[in-house]
This record gives structure tokens, sequence and C-alpha cells, in this order.
């Protein structure tokens, strides 16, 4: 506890100076009159100041920073910035199509993901083909782009998309545009979306896309999982909400919690699907519609078989 209490006094005490500028900025911005605005693409483009890089334009941004970002790749000339942060970190952001092929595509095993992405993800990916390198992506590339390219289950895809499009997504916004109703666009498709990726990757359907709109526990689990996840990589100092994970308090509180919902439903899909598939198995492998997850189960079987030969 003694440990603890000295870690937080040196936080306080590293974070009251820059808190300090902070406050003295604030102030003297506010007195100073607004510039016109300037035909030059450069003039958004904010002061980085030694030691502390860009923190006071991030914290004046912070409400609006997807919007701040995108302001900063728009004004440079090669559509690619360099955000310092304090004490001589470097976060790039780029919207250049030839730096994302090169980063993307071409030279693809030459930018890992790192301790860094895995360390802020590993509460909501874990060790999935979105959060790891080397060989453990090598092989679940393998896996995936195989189940992908079956036949049986782009026909699956494109029967739930098309049932989810005619039956609920588009009488739903008929209904609205008759009765001349507002509703909210990207919660529609959001939950087009969530009802899609529950049918095509388990073969289980939420009817989260219905005209009563109903609440799922599991998929505001996993927004709040996605946005505080997300949250990570946007603050400066990722001391803080690792002191937060360790305390088990505030965002990083809330996110424990979303993520053993998110677990608790898939572990609850999967072993009915298990279930589903042990007690239908002839049924299954004749099938000509499968699901993601009855797809793996069926390569795993076939692997499982070939080393058994």
């Amino acid at each position: 506890m003694f440990e603890l209490s000295n870690l937080l006094l040196l936080s306080i005490l590293l974070f009251l100076p820059l808190l300090l500028l902070l406050f003295i900025n604030k102030i003297f911005s506010s007195n100073k009159p607004k510039p016109q605005p300037q035909q030059s693409s450069h003039a958004d483009l904010p002061k980085a100041y030694p030691i502390i890089g860009h923190l006071i334009a991030f914290y004046q941004k912070k409400e609006n920073m997807l919007q701040w970002i995108s302001n900063l790749m728009a004004s440079s000339p090669s559509l690619t910035y360099v955000i310092h942060r304090p004490f001589g970190g470097k976060s790039i952001v780029t919207a250049n199509p030839a730096n994302l092929e090169h980063i993307l595509k071409t030279n693809f095993p030459i930018y890992q993901k790192g301790h860094y992405q895995n360390d802020i993800l590993r509460e909501l990916l874990g060790g999935g083909i979105f959060n790891v390198d080397g060989e453990k992506w090598k092989f679940q590339r393998q896996v995936a782009s195989h189940e992908f390219n079956t036949k049986s289950l782009r026909k699956f895809v494109e029967t739930v998309v098309d049932a989810e499009l005619s039956d609920r997504m588009i009488p739903i916004l008929s209904d609205a545009a008759n009765s001349q109703t507002v509703i909210d666009l990207q919660d529609i498709l959001q939950r087009f979306a969530f009802d899609n990726i529950c049918n095509i990757s388990f073969g289980y359907d939420p009817e989260y896309l219905t005209p009563s709109l109903p609440h799922s526990k599991f998929a505001t689990a996993f927004d709040d999982a996605v946005r505080i996840s997300a949250r990570r990589f946007r603050t400066f100092f990722p001391i803080i909400w690792k002191i937060r994970r360790f305390l088990n308090i505030g965002p990083e509180k809330k996110l424990k919690e979303a993520v053993s919902e998110v677990r608790k439903f898939a572990n609850s899909i999967v072993k009915q699907k298990k279930q589903e598939l042990m007690l239908n198995s002839k049924e299954t492998s004749m099938s000509e519609t499968e699901d993601l997850f009855q797809g793996f189960s069926n390569l795993v079987t076939q692997m499982r078989n070939l080393s058994m030969t």
C-alpha cells in the first residue's frame, strides 16, 4: 500500500506542472483576439513544444479528436502528420494511399503490431488474428483465408445479408419515411451489422434489428469494450489507464465488466453450437450452407483426422 501511495504521489507531482501549463495557456488564449481565417492550409497545424509535444493541442481538441486528426492529415501536403507525444514519443497518422499500401500490403510483415498495441487490446482481442504477429498471425490468416473462400460460406453470407436487408432494414426505413419519423441511422446500421456478424459467425440470430429496436446487453457491452479500448490509444499518458486498470477503477473497471459480458455471451453461443454439431454431425457434414464456427469446426476435424493418419 505504501508503494502504491508513493506511485500516486509521483504521478501527481509529474502532472502538476503540465496542468499549470495548460491553465496558463487557457488564460492567455482566451484573452487573445481570434485570428482571421487564413488561406494557407497550414494555418491550423498545431505547435509542438519541447518536452510536452502536442499535449496542449491534444487537450484542446479532445472533444472532437477524430475530426481534428482528419484535419491534420488533410492540411499536410503528404496527407501524413507526426503527432509529438510528451518526452519524445511520436505517433504517425496518414491518409496517403501510397503509404497505406506500403504499410498494409507491400511491406506488411515488417510493420508489427508489437507490445504496445497488444497490451492495449489484450482484454478485448486476446491472442486473436487482429492482435498478434509472426507465426500466430500467419496460421490464423491461413485458416481464415481458407474458410472465407469456400462456396458454402459465400452463399451463406449472401443469404443472411439479403434476408436482413429485405425483411428488416428496408421495412424499418420505409416505415420511417412513410410516417416522417426521425431515426438514428447510425444505430440502425450498427444493429444491421450486429445481426449479420452473429448470424455469419455463429449461426445465431439476436434479432437486434427489429421494429421495436430492442436493447441487447451483449451489443452494449461490446460497444463499451471497443470504445474504452480505443480511448487507450488516444491518451498521451498510458500510465494513467494502466494505473486505473491496476486499481480496477473508472473506465478500466467498466471495460473489465464489458469484456466479461462479451465473453460470457460468446462462450454460451460456442457451447450451444458444439452441442448442435455433436447431435447433428451427419446432417451438418451434408449441409450446403455453414456459418464460420461450423466451418472452422469442420476444418479442425479434418486437420485432426489428417494428423492421425
